[in-house]
């Protein structure tokens, strides 16, 4: 370091901008700086990142300093030192970075080109020239080479295991300054010698006890009676049973006895007789079914009345205790395996947070080989509401936390544990009794951690409600627009939250950026070593993971920006000529890819696809059903904004719980909320295509059936189920399955685990799952079914226009009649109007089902029950 010398007039003008009563000086040719986060971030010299003890140096262009100090004026850190500057010589100025604070401040500015040079290129020490022969004379000490010695020194050392007694002694304040002598005495010389410190209750503070481990000894019930005698020494006493065994004399005589030979005798012939009329024919076949009648027989719908029956209920009291399920998803290729999300309940946090008392945040997997103890635990820092499985690789899996950020695990150590310890049993025939899972019990439940999450400065600024994958078809850059993936396989997350946003987030690993040095660039990757267990797929995100868009859902008339709960995006299918299916083919030949080799690609590389539907459906906590495009827009001014929804819809009157799209019709959307359901056709945007009536409990959860285009299943906050058939009744639900739980439904799910195997997974608000198995009316469709449903909505469509167009007259006859008058209120949108829209169909077409049952005779649709009168 430089002398000090005294200070000059430029010294005097840097120090302008220091901060006073500074306890140590510097020298003239350099000036110290405070230098903020952001300013660190801008000329790449971050503390201990770019910029460490061993190498503190960076070079800083003046050109920057200077606009910097142009755009940020006396924000920017260099304001105070912009007379100085101006005067500097050469182009670069030189940064230090003073970790050991030797100036009061962590960066200084070397103010000189030759200070600039002696930093940089400091005098070599001189060292004496030794002779030879003094080197050659010198002794040098050997290597130590250890024999066990500091082994045994340290076992002979004296340690202090115990811990030490800390004790107080104080005086009546009267003695307070008096001289003390302290001295020895003998404890035997003294009646009173020996002195107790007795312990005492501090009042001052007080432990509370919150647990104590004591044994319990199991005694006789008590019973009160009387008798003559008393009972004055009561002592313990127990009893043991043993099980009486015959001997052989006694099993002998039995087996000899004459009754049990008439017995065997009398009973044989028809056991017999049984067991022969088995191996003729089987008496417990089906004749309605082998005749072909049954319900996969013909074009019949199926009549018969069967329920949903409970198949299995999966729980486990420690740790869905005081917990309830927010999402479940079936695992999709390990059959019999279900994930189930658990997050606490209000009342339950409240009493955690009194009690000091901390529970881990769990994804539970159950399996229908043991369903009272879960095979594996996916464990989080916070609460999961949302979670869904990658659908190219199942071993990755995200997750929504209740706090905002995003999560993901990596669970291929542990795909053999929930297939049964067997690595081959993906290609075993599945067995609808065990579904392929072996029964094999572990000593304890693997516990998996997540191996990314993403930071917390970029992340939701409310709960995550809803997280779905892109499907692998296509991908989305930073402005929202389509592309091609080349990858093949899903890489991109969406998001939604209560914070009104929407999030796009991309698991793969940034580019390199050429500008920066190749130091830089090797420090990029995260330098923390991996936790022991923690698989490094998404080492590269871990902290630092932030969306790669963000997409805001303001109102359309008025201020303010919707609540997002749920969405359901269209799953774009590729349609690839013979080069792209060729390529196609070569990467699945090749197998999927590591996901923590994968690398952003640049958009300019990627070809655009303009068939790609970016509009989505989205529900609202206030019941509203908005249509928007995720793709950002320019304003006047060139900035990218969020564009504005396309169209609201007020149907639903409390909070919508679920937004499906159909596994066979992409463009029909099944909603529900409140009170009553809807479903809706995209591009028909002049309302829903059916709109329940009113029911007396909410509806909490909805899904499609995977097999039947007309059958969907919702929930209820009563624990019920309803099951409806679109091609049976539009009015009221075909089946209503009661008491299904003894808590309102949260969430439910369909798996088909064979053609002729459905389950429905209930779960509800008190941490219990149930999977109920779907009778064969329910999932064995019809032979036109789909043709039919597909007719129907064509013809609502239409009936839609209809009423729309009658309604248009209607306004326009009234007009006429009533003259032109001066409107004292703006037009009323849309949206609002939908419900008199309804009520006007209803009031001028009269009942709503008579007018289905006609509509859908007229393209012979309709096929009369056994509850249906004739016409």
């Amino acid at each position: 370091m430089p002398p000090k010398r005294r200070k000059s007039a430029r010294s005097s003008a840097g120090s302008e901008g220091r901060g006073k009563g500074k306890d140590k000086d510097h020298p003239e040719d350099i000036f110290p700086l405070v230098l903020t986060s952001t300013t660190q971030e801008l000329f790449g010299c971050t503390a201990d990142e770019d910029v460490t003890k061993e190498s503190p140096y960076k070079l800083l262009q003046k050109d920057d300093i200077m606009q910097d100090i142009k755009r940020r004026a006396t924000v920017s850190d260099f304001c105070p030192m912009k007379k100085i500057l101006l005067g500097y010589p050469e182009d670069e100025i030189l940064l230090v970075y003073d970790r050991d604070f030797t100036y009061n401040c962590a960066f200084y500015l070397v103010l000189t080109p030759e200070a600039k040079d002696r930093i940089l290129n400091p005098p070599k020490p001189e060292t004496p020239e030794v002779v030879e022969k003094e080197v050659s004379k010198t002794p040098r000490p050997k290597h130590w080479i250890s024999l066990g010695s500091e082994q045994e020194i340290e076992e002979e050392s004296v340690k202090e295991t115990t811990k030490k007694l800390c004790y107080k002694f104080s005086r009546v304040r009267r003695k307070f300054g008096a001289p003390v002598c302290f001295s020895d005495r003998n404890v035997a010389d003294a009646k009173d010698g020996f002195l107790e410190c007795v312990s005492y209750q501090d009042s001052r503070f007080s432990i509370k006890q919150m647990q104590r481990d004591c044994g319990v000894q199991a005694v006789p019930r008590l019973q009160s009676s009387s008798a003559q005698t008393q009972w004055k020494f009561q002592r313990n006493v127990f009893t043991q049973y043993v099980p009486r065994e015959l001997s052989d004399e006694e099993k002998e005589n039995i087996l000899q006895s004459e009754s049990l030979k008439s017995f065997c005798n009398s009973v044989t012939p028809r056991v017999l007789h049984a067991l022969q009329q088995e191996e003729i024919m089987n008496v417990f076949s089906d004749d309605w079914e082998a005749l072909g009648t049954g319900a996969e027989g013909g074009d019949w719908p199926g009549k018969v009345s069967q329920d949903l029956m409970l198949f299995q209920a999966f729980t486990d009291h420690k740790y869905t205790k005081d917990r309830k399920i927010s999402s479940i998803h079936w695992h999709p290729t390990i059959h019999g395996v279900i994930a189930v999300a658990l997050t606490g309940k209000k009342e339950a946090q409240f009493i955690d947070s009194t009690t000091a008392v901390t529970r881990p945040s769990l994804i539970l997997f159950y399996s229908f080989s043991d369903p009272s103890n879960p095979q594996l635990l996916l464990e989080c820092p916070v609460d999961i509401s949302a979670f869904e499985f990658c659908p190219s690789d199942p071993n990755i899996i995200v997750g929504g936390c209740v706090k905002g950020q995003v999560v993901l695990w990596d669970i291929s150590a542990h795909v053999t544990h929930l297939q049964g310890a067997q690595p081959s049993a993906t290609k075993v025939p599945v067995n609808t009794d065990t579904f392929g899972i072996v029964d094999h019990k572990e000593t304890k439940t693997p516990v998996v951690q997540h191996c990314a999450m993403s930071s917390s400065e970029g992340c939701h600024k409310g709960p995550i409600t809803d997280v779905q994958w892109l499907p692998p078809t296509f991908e989305v850059t930073r402005t929202g627009l389509p592309v091609e993936n080349k990858n093949k396989i899903s890489v991109q997350v969406v998001t939604c939250s209560l914070d009104c946003t929407l999030m796009f987030w991309d698991v793969r690993m940034q580019r390199p950026n050429p500008s920066l040095s190749g130091r830089k660039q090797k420090m990029d990757p995260k330098t923390q070593p991996t936790p022991n267990g923690v698989p490094d797929t998404f080492k590269h995100l871990d902290r630092t993971w932030k969306p790669l868009l963000r997409v805001s859902l303001p109102k359309i008339d008025t201020s303010g920006e919707y609540i997002p709960l749920k969405f359901s995006l269209e799953h774009y299918i590729c349609n690839n000529n013979n080069t792209d299916e060729a390529a196609e083919n070569e990467s699945d030949s090749e197998g999927i890819p590591d996901y923590s080799q994968l690398r952003i690609s640049s958009a300019k590389t990627l070809r655009t696809l303009e068939d790609v539907n970016t509009k989505l459906y989205i529900g609202t906590a206030n019941g509203e059903i908005v249509y928007t495009d995720w793709k950002l827009e320019k304003d006047d001014f060139g900035r990218l904004l969020s564009a504005k929804p396309l169209h609201c819809f007020s149907i639903h009157p409390r909070l919508v719980n679920s937004v499906q799209r159909s596994p066979f019709f992409k463009d029909i959307i099944l909603t529900t909320g409140g009170c009553n359901f809807a479903i809706w056709k995209e591009g028909v945007m002049d309302g829903p295509m059916l709109l329940s009536s009113r029911s007396e409990q909410d509806y909490t959860a909805a899904c499609w059936s995977l097999s039947r285009p007309a059958v969907f299943f919702i929930g209820k906050t009563d624990g019920s189920i309803e099951v409806w058939n679109l091609l049976e009744k539009t009015s009221e639900p075909t089946q209503v399955q009661e008491h299904v739980t003894n808590s309102m439904i949260t969430y439910i799910k369909v798996c088909s685990s064979s053609s002729k195997q459905h389950f429905l997974a209930v779960s509800d608000d008190l941490g219990l799952v149930r999977v109920l198995e779907i009778p064969k009316t329910l999932y064995i469709p019809s032979k036109s079914e789909s043709l039919s449903v597909k007719k129907y909505f064509e013809l609502e469509e239409d009936n839609m226009k209809v009423v729309l167009k009658d309604e248009e007259l209607c306004e326009k006859q009234k007009k006429e009649v009533e003259g032109p008058k001066k409107k004292t209120e703006p037009d009323k949108p849309t949206v609002k109007s939908l419900d008199l829209t309804k009520e006007a169909y209803m009031t001028e077409y009269g009942d709503f089902p008579s007018l289905n049952e006609s509509s859908l005779k007229s393209i012979d649709l309709w096929v009369a029950t056994a509850d249906t009168p004739d016409p």
